[in-house]
Parts: structure tokens; C-alpha cells; sequence
């Protein structure tokens, strides 16, 4: 019952976000106009979650703030992924200098804190949803290349691999074919830890004024204008921080879900699947 509660409801929440992120274009959403007799209101009436500081309805704000994290989410997520699997993979299979030197750049990503990095990177290329992408992308990759690598050494001396490259199989053929089906599974794991993570990024770049702009509504950005008036507005605060909480919870729920569902070593321990 347990199991299946800490799999359904993060499946629920993360849809809710994934469809109000979409709706957001659809909806007749007036995020940024200016109600001066509704500054600081609290929820009730005709807005669920109160207004702003600028009297702007804080729900309509919070669903172009959805639709942002989904946007940046889905884009240095994907991004990393593909740039991380291929070169991590690539190095290798193919081994010597390219695999030194990948290593090498990696080490040296990894020699500084991530979030620190995309910091100033962030205020090196400015403010902007595209920069922000780019500042995540480039500290993003490292930890799909990493994992890639290390399943890549792990699988290229297996029999089936070994029986490819005798039958002339090209290298592209053979890592397509033959080493990225058996390494799906733990770069998804991957890839679901790593939406929560660019999700807090994007939301304290925003909250530091490195993210989206005025008047663009951002989780992070909310949160900033609202510890102003923690004492008399505190819905500001609570309406994206409650957001923000349960998308990063739901999503590491689910990351925790799919490694045991897809983990073999925790299927065999425990006979079934639960």
C-alpha cells in the first residue's frame, strides 16, 4: 500500500506540474496586470492564493512559473543527457587520448561546486531563460558522461560486444545497437534526480536576479519578492515555496521508485517487483 501511495502520488503531482506548465498557454492567464486596490490581499474571493506586492493574482503567476521550471527542466535535462551520454560513451569505447582527455575535463568541472559554477556562468552571459539553460547545460553533463563512461568500460568486454566487432560492426553500430539499450536504465535514473536538480537551480538563479526578468513570473523570483512582506503577506512565500517543495519531492520520489523498479539486483534480492 505504501509502495504503491509514494508511486502513484508523485506521478500525480509531476502531471499536474507537466499540464499546467502546457496549459499555461491556453489558459486566459493575466499574470502581470496591476490591481492597486488588491496589493498583499490574502487568498479568498476571486483569487485562490491572494496577490502580490504589485496586486497581480498569484496563482495566474504561479502557472507561467510552472510552465518556466517545465521549460528549463525538460531543455537542460535533455540537453546534458545527449551531450553527456554521447560523449562519455564515445570515450570509452574508443579509449586512449580521447579517453584521458575526457576525463580530464570532467575532473576539472568537477573540481568546483556545480551551482557555484552556473553562478558565473549565469552573470557572465546575463540575466534570461536562455542563459540560464546554457549556464545549467554546461555543468549539467558532466554526471551523464561520468555514469556513461563507467557503463561503457563495464560492457564493451562482453561477449555480445566482442561478437559485434567480429563481425564488422561498426563502432557507431555497436555503441547504438549494442551498449546505449543496456545503459537506458540508470541514465533514466539519472535524468529523473537530475530534473529536481535544475528545477532548485533555476529557482535560486531566479531567486538571485540571474534567471527570468520582470515581469516574467519564475518560482525563485516569487519567493524573493515575497520574503519582503513574510509578516504581512505570507501566502507569496508559501505558494511557490509549497510548489517548488512538492515538484522536487515528487520527482526524487519517483527517481527512487524507478531504481528499485528497474534496479536487477533489488528485483532478484526481493523476488518480485513490489
Amino acid at each position: 500500500m505504501r509502495n504503491g501511495l509514494t508511486g502513484t502520488i508523485p506521478v500525480m503531482l509531476l502531471a499536474l506540474w507537466a499540464v499546467l506548465a502546457i496549459s499555461a498557454y491556453t489558459l486566459p492567464l493575466q499574470p502581470d496586470v496591476i490591481q492597486l486596490q488588491q496589493i498583499l490581499a490574502a487568498p479568498g474571493g476571486g483569487a485562490w492564493l491572494g496577490y502580490d506586492d504589485l496586486g497581480r493574482d498569484i496563482l495566474d503567476r504561479m502557472i507561467v512559473g510552472a510552465r518556466t521550471s517545465f521549460l528549463v527542466a525538460a531543455w537542460v535535462v535533455s540537453l546534458s543527457l545527449l551531450a553527456g551520454t554521447l560523449l562519455g560513451t564515445a570515450s570509452a569505447y574508443h579509449g586512449g587520448w580521447w579517453d584521458r582527455t575526457t576525463v580530464l575535463v570532467v575532473d576539472v568541472f568537477l573540481a568546483f561546486p556545480g551551482i557555484l559554477l552556473a553562478i558565473a556562468l549565469a552573470g557572465l552571459l546575463g540575466p534570461g531563460i536562455d542563459n540560464v539553460v546554457i549556464a545549467l547545460t554546461t555543468v549539467g553533463w558532466v554526471g551523464y558522461a561520468r555514469l556513461s563512461r563507467a557503463q561503457v568500460l563495464s560492457l564493451k568486454h562482453r561477449e555480445h560486444v566482442q561478437a559485434a566487432e567480429a563481425l564488422g560492426n561498426s563502432k557507431w553500430r555497436i555503441m547504438r545497437k549494442h551498449l546505449l539499450p543496456l545503459m537506458a536504465a540508470p541514465l533514466i535514473i539519472e535524468a529523473t534526480f537530475g530534473i529536481a536538480a535544475v528545477v532548485i537551480a533555476e529557482a535560486g538563479l531566479s531567486f538571485l536576479g540571474l534567471g527570468v526578468q520582470p515581469p516574467q513570473a519564475s518560482w525563485g523570483a516569487m519567493i524573493r519578492d515575497g520574503t519582503r512582506y513574510m509578516l504581512v503577506a505570507p501566502h507569496m512565500v508559501l505558494a511557490p515555496g509549497v510548489a517548488l517543495f512538492a515538484v522536487v519531492l515528487s520527482v526524487n520520489l519517483l527517481g527512487d521508485r524507478l531504481r528499485d523498479k528497474l534496479d536487477i539486483r533489488v528485483t532478484d534480492r526481493n523476488g518480485t517487483q513490489s
